[in-house]
């Protein structure tokens, strides 16, 4: 009884770790087959399109089930700030990341992914939604990380160093990585656009979920506003019946797993960790996805390892750990009469209809998911 007793306080201190392992697999699974359809020709347009047709889908049994009643509370102003948490986080930031994923490499595109934290605290101060803090000594932990990750970022675009690869027989005739100068450097620049949205997203659903505090319906909506922003753009680009024909084959596979596990399942996954363990947490797994791409990468596809590209995976892991360190460290020594004062002051602003209503620390917490999403 006693073994059955540590076995079952093990399988459960252990869910939460094993969740967001999941997540981190899914996220890689995600990158490498996008990058394999993409070179294949894939529009990127129509697998946006596609891809959140079935994510709005696997999220619409969330909602209706654990948000009830949500109806009576849309109106014109919740639809106008879903329209541009769509607009700017997934037909911006994420079809900039996908254009950007194609002309450079899987493991460089993470990199970038990784900055998004980052750059979102530069956008909160900016906005004065948070403070340096260099008072105190887990802010300055905190703003030392956040230069690591710009510095490792700096390093993996500007420098290369040698070239090698982890094995010579490689699937290269099924994937051609896009090394050249004028693709990586087109590739570079999306990328960063891509980050720029990316955090400006997270501001942005600040004020989204002050007005519209259900977080299911808030991803189905956007979710499908966001294919048909992606259909109507898509269509005006390229209307060849090529373009947007879907068959069984590995096209199909990625649309619905990208849709289903990297979208619906991994925000269910993350929400759950969020409220076990803090905002901080899944964050801190995000790392995890680089160091799987960059492995799985240079053995199933054969893509290249830089000097670079390693040294500034290391900076930019060190970097956002020592931020999200500090970041928790702030968090826990806030003290608690400020805590509760702002608890009031935001309770006279809004009165969630829903316990499921996300904080803007657990905005913050989201930002790979997107990774995750994207």
């Amino acid at each position: 009884m006693e073994a059955g007793g540590r076995v079952k306080k093990c399988f459960v201190s252990s869910q939460a770790v094993m969740s967001m392992l999941m997540v981190q697999v899914m996220a890689t699974g995600m990158q490498l087959l996008s990058k394999i359809i993409l070179n294949n020709g894939t529009f990127v347009l129509a697998l946006m399109t596609y891809r959140h047709v079935v994510a709005a889908l696997c999220m619409a049994p969330f909602a209706f089930y654990f948000e009830r009643g949500v109806k009576s509370k849309m109106n014109w102003s919740v639809f106008f700030w879903l329209f541009l948490n769509s607009l700017s986080g997934i037909l911006f930031a994420m079809g900039l990341f996908y254009y950007g994923l194609k002309y450079t490499s899987a493991t460089y595109a993470v990199n970038f992914l990784n900055l998004v934290p980052i750059v979102t605290f530069v956008f909160s101060i900016i906005f004065r939604l948070e403070k340096l803090g260099l008072s105190t000594r887990a802010g300055k932990i905190k703003i030392s990380g956040a230069i690591l990750c710009v510095s490792g970022a700096m390093l993996a675009c500007l420098y290369k160093g040698k070239t090698f690869h982890l094995i010579h027989k490689t699937l290269q005739h099924h994937v051609q990585v896009n090394s050249s100068v004028a693709h990586m450097a087109r590739g570079t620049i999306m990328l960063i656009g891509s980050c720029l949205c990316y955090s400006l997203w997270y501001i942005l659903q600040a004020k989204l979920l002050k007005v519209f505090p259900f977080k299911y319906h808030t991803t189905m909506i956007t979710c499908f506003l966001a294919s048909i922003e992606s259909a109507v753009v898509g269509l005006c680009l390229d209307r060849s019946s090529a373009a947007w024909k879907l068959e069984w084959n590995l096209q199909l596979l990625t649309i619905i797993y990208s849709g289903s596990l990297a979208s619906a399942a991994t925000f269910c996954l993350i929400s759950w960790a969020v409220v076990r363990r803090g905002p901080s947490y899944p964050p801190m797994f995000n790392p995890l996805t680089l160091i799987f791409v960059a492995v799985l990468e240079a053995l199933i596809l054969g893509a290249e390892i830089t000097v670079g590209t390693l040294l500034g995976m290391v900076l930019i892991i060190i970097g956002l750990y020592s931020f999200l360190w500090g970041k928790t460290k702030e968090m826990t020594n806030t003290p608690k009469s400020s805590m509760e004062a702002a608890t009031t002051v935001e309770s006279t602003k809004v009165k969630p209809a829903s316990p499921l209503t996300i904080t803007n620390e657990d905005i913050e917490s989201r930002s790979v998911k997107d990774s995750v999403n994207p």
